[in-house]
């Protein structure tokens, strides 16, 4: 009987020692399991903390996008201002152009300058009446005038003066001055035919004269134009109660 049951209860103690092989296996395999996720929540741990170092950079460059904009916010009240200066200086000046006569808007154009930088207005008119009339040797009206003749004319009618009626003498009883001391009104002189003086002209600002040229009759140059510049004597300047010229 014994011997019967012998080979049963070794099969027993077979058995029960097989599934206590399987449940240590198993145990095992679930502690390698607890394992994994343990090791993945430290590296997803250790990932968030990374996204900290991150978004303070996204937050502080969403205000530097601003910074320009309030500097150009700043930068349109000097412009603002400027803009309304040059508004009233242009303003003013419209008006003065606007009150401007027809001979003064001419000259501004002949001798390139602004209105309110032009020649007193009673001697623009006295060199506008003779504006165009042709050259004519020893002439001195408005059919004929010859540069001597023009200056004699325009001396009367602007300043009441009577000067000497040859270029010559107008050069030789006038005072002499530099072209830097060269004022509206003042006499220049050149010489034209080799042999001294031999034109003259009236100086009207900016460097720019009227005389009664040989080609084109009376009419509006420029000192540093090159044919008067070669030619260029002197300055001179009659002073108005200093000198009257006899006849």
């Amino acid at each position: 009987m014994v011997r019967r049951l012998f080979p049963a209860i070794v099969f027993v103690f077979f058995l029960s020692s097989c599934s206590t092989f399987k449940s240590l296996n198993f145990t095992s395999n679930k502690q390698v399991a607890t394992v994994e996720p343990a090791t993945t929540e430290s590296r997803f741990i250790n990932d968030i903390s990374v996204t900290p170092d991150v978004i303070p950079v996204k937050h502080e460059a969403t205000p530097q996008k601003h910074i320009p904009v309030t500097t150009k916010k700043q930068a349109v009240k000097p412009t603002s201002y400027v803009s309304t200066y040059v508004e009233d200086v242009l303003g003013s000046r419209t008006s003065e152009i606007e009150t401007a006569t027809n001979t003064q808007l001419k000259y501004a154009v002949l001798l390139d300058t602004e209105v309110e930088s032009l020649p007193d207005q009673t001697l623009l008119e006295a060199v506008d009446e003779w504006y165009g009339v042709r050259y004519r040797r020893g002439g001195n009206t408005k059919s004929g005038v010859d540069c001597s003749g023009f200056t004699v004319a325009v001396y009367a009618a602007a300043f009441g003066l009577s000067i000497p009626r040859v270029s010559r003498e107008q050069y030789r009883t006038s005072r002499k001055i530099s072209t830097t001391e060269l004022q509206e009104g003042d006499l220049v002189f050149f010489n034209t035919n080799g042999r001294g003086v031999s034109h003259v002209g009236v100086y009207l600002g900016n460097n720019k004269f009227i005389h009664a040229s040989v080609s084109r009759g009376v009419m509006v140059n420029d000192l540093f134009e090159n044919y008067y510049l070669k030619r260029f004597v002197g300055a001179g300047r009659i002073d108005d109660k200093a000198y009257v010229a006899h006849k």
